[in-house]
């Protein structure tokens, strides 16, 4: 059952102008992803690439280049950071997949469904291990700590994430703190990395920061609405999915806290007991709208979206700004 969130007439937003801006610049970055995924270990280069090739938008690197454009960073060293951005992201895909016993990313069959989910693991480790020796060539202290801080926030909240599955007395803040680290925190260190390497202020450092944070919480936010309002399409993985796993994500969280007991029953049956059938899907879907639980998500992602774009202020015109002004409305509207 798929639900639409009305946005209105206005043209759909899309990423292009950062992708033109970033272009030559990301021929790079995927050079060197290529190099570094290479070994005499043959299952490593097949599993990476599985993923890496998989059309990803690869948007976490792009920031990465962005930023640094905003920020008039002028040397090389943003080409391996960005890389080594987008190597931390597959990795976490990696590991996600086996954690989820996920059967589809991007529309494909996940690594795991393939090659089994040891190798999915061990692969996932390998490319980590990639990521941060091009960190240290780099040579920048203040970014190495970014990112490896990022790695570890990111673990944890997974572990969050996972510690809270099945747990229908999850509060809008504790999942929010998820969601800062599983998800948004990425996005954060992406984009603070462009300017540290420019040598800019601890403000410019900060606004980027913030700017990440903010797109990256409201990214994942739309992406809580799509799994029960999406399309596989859109989603990349069957519709569902969280549903299935037992995920608590905001949506389901507003629509228990706003049901009646009789609803309140219904959720327990399908996330604590596991009742997730095509059929359960539906009603949950059912409750969602009756409750408005998937409208206010998104609203929360755009509320999100213009602390992002806020952030941003501190900075003069530039192609870079816009293009990155635009990126905050093409991942809220993935909701449409």
């Amino acid at each position: 059952m798929a639900i639409v969130v009305p946005f209105g007439s206005q043209p759909e937003p899309s990423i292009e102008r950062l992708v033109s801006l970033v272009s030559a610049d990301m021929e790079r970055v995927n050079a060197m992803i290529l190099s570094r995924t290479g070994s005499d270990v043959l299952m490593i280069p097949e599993v990476a690439n599985h993923l890496i090739s998989s059309g990803g938008k690869r948007l976490r690197p792009m920031l990465t280049l962005a930023t640094a454009a905003l920020t008039g960073y002028s040397g090389t060293g943003h080409i391996k950071l960005a890389a080594s951005v987008e190597f931390m992201h597959t990795a976490t895909l990696l590991h996600d997949d086996v954690v989820d016993e996920s059967e589809l990313r991007r529309g494909k069959a996940t690594a795991r469904m393939v090659w089994g989910n040891e190798a999915s693991v061990l692969v996932g480790d390998f490319l980590l291990g990639q990521a941060f020796k091009m960190m240290v060539e780099v040579e920048s202290l203040r970014c190495l700590g970014i990112l490896s801080a990022a790695a570890a926030v990111i673990a944890e909240g997974e572990v969050m994430q996972l510690a809270a599955a099945k747990k229908l007395d999850t509060t809008e803040d504790a999942y929010l703190a998820v969601i800062r680290g599983k998800t948004a925190e990425l996005f954060a260190a992406a984009c603070e990395v462009g300017p540290v390497l420019a040598s800019r202020s601890a403000a410019e450092q900060a606004a980027c920061r913030s700017f990440g944070m903010n797109l990256g919480i409201a990214f994942q936010l739309v992406d809580d609405g799509l799994d029960y309002g999406g399309s596989r399409a859109a989603l990349g993985k069957n519709v569902g999915d969280d549903f299935r796993e037992g995920k608590i994500t905001l949506p389901v969280i507003l629509a228990f806290r706003r049901g009646n007991g009789d609803e309140r029953e219904f959720w327990r049956r399908a996330l604590e007991a596991g009742e997730t059938s095509d059929k359960e899907l539906d009603h949950a879907a059912e409750l969602l709208v009756k409750h408005r639980a998937l409208e206010d998500t998104i609203e929360r992602a755009r509320h999100y979206g213009a602390i992002a774009k806020d952030a941003l202020a501190l900075f003069p015109h530039s192609e870079a700004k816009q293009a990155l002004l635009q990126v905050v409305d093409f991942c809220v509207a993935r909701a449409h």
